[in-house]
């Protein structure tokens, strides 16, 4: 068990020196961007990592850790940027919620981290930039505000989440409910992130991860509703998941090919 742990703690410290490695600037949300002003939480800042590799690809993927924003459950963003309501009748949900527990009390926040840490080290080997959107365990960053940094300062936006059910039921992406698919911004780029959800799927697969029935489930959520480039939410299983570290870096490879298929590298 001591060699286990030890060969883990290695991995993660591989990780992290990978990531400080890269040249890294601070992000903050301009309120002056497009729906920035429906954002309530936007104090803290995403980190822009530069790649240095012989192959760059000029390329930026925002690399969202889901959840993980203090205080985020009790504070509303309207769902949609022209304040209608969804199909429930809501127009307002929590800023940023607080994510499920995995049946070994660990936090879904925690390992969402942990695979956009693993996910963001192998984006900058292979020559992609990488805006991430949150670097530790908590940013004053909500949905909105992380979709409107990702809107301006990236390529495609993948944000990285676990499913409240008990079943390791497998990996899945968000897609855009019909109702919204006529509703700006994500009549105009629903289909683009789409594409980005069966390539990372089809990563994932090929990974070797389990998938969900087809492959993705519709939602009306707050990062589909304010996305202006290709964007999706990608569920990579749920709290009965194995969620190791060697776990981590799997799902961390297929979403790296996911992204390689979706801009035509593999």
């Amino acid at each position: 068990m001591k060699r286990v742990k030890t060969a883990l703690a290695a991995i993660a410290m591989s990780v992290f020196m990978g990531m400080t490695a890269f040249a890294a600037t601070g992000i903050g949300l301009n309120l002056d961007w497009k729906y920035a002003e429906n954002s309530k939480i936007n104090t803290g800042k995403a980190v822009l990592y530069s790649s240095d590799s012989a192959n760059r690809k000029d390329i930026t993927v925002a690399v969202d850790a889901g959840h993980g924003t203090q205080g985020g459950e009790s504070v509303k963003v309207p769902v949609h940027p022209d304040g209608s309501a969804r199909a429930d009748g809501a127009t307002t949900d929590s800023a940023v919620s607080g994510g499920t527990t995995f049946t070994d009390k660990t936090s879904e926040a925690s390992v969402n981290l942990q695979v956009a840490k693993s996910f963001a080290s192998m984006l900058l080997a292979d020559g992609y930039d990488v805006l991430m959107i949150r670097d530790g365990d908590d940013v004053q960053l909500d949905d909105v505000a992380r979709a409107v940094l990702a809107n301006n300062k990236a390529d495609c936006h993948i944000s990285v989440h676990f499913d409240s059910t008990s079943k390791d039921k497998g990996a899945y992406y968000v897609g855009t409910a019909d109702s919204m698919k006529g509703m700006e911004p994500a009549a105009s780029y629903w289909k683009k992130s789409e594409r980005l959800g069966e390539s990372l799927v089809e990563g994932l697969r090929e990974s070797g991860i389990r998938i969900y029935s087809g492959g993705s489930r519709d939602e009306d959520t707050v990062q589909n509703a304010y996305s202006t480039i290709a964007s999706v939410a990608v569920e990579l299983g749920d709290k009965a998941t194995d969620h190791s570290q060697a776990a981590c870096e799997s799902f961390a490879e297929g979403l790296l090919l996911g992204v390689n298929k979706y801009y035509g590298f593999a």
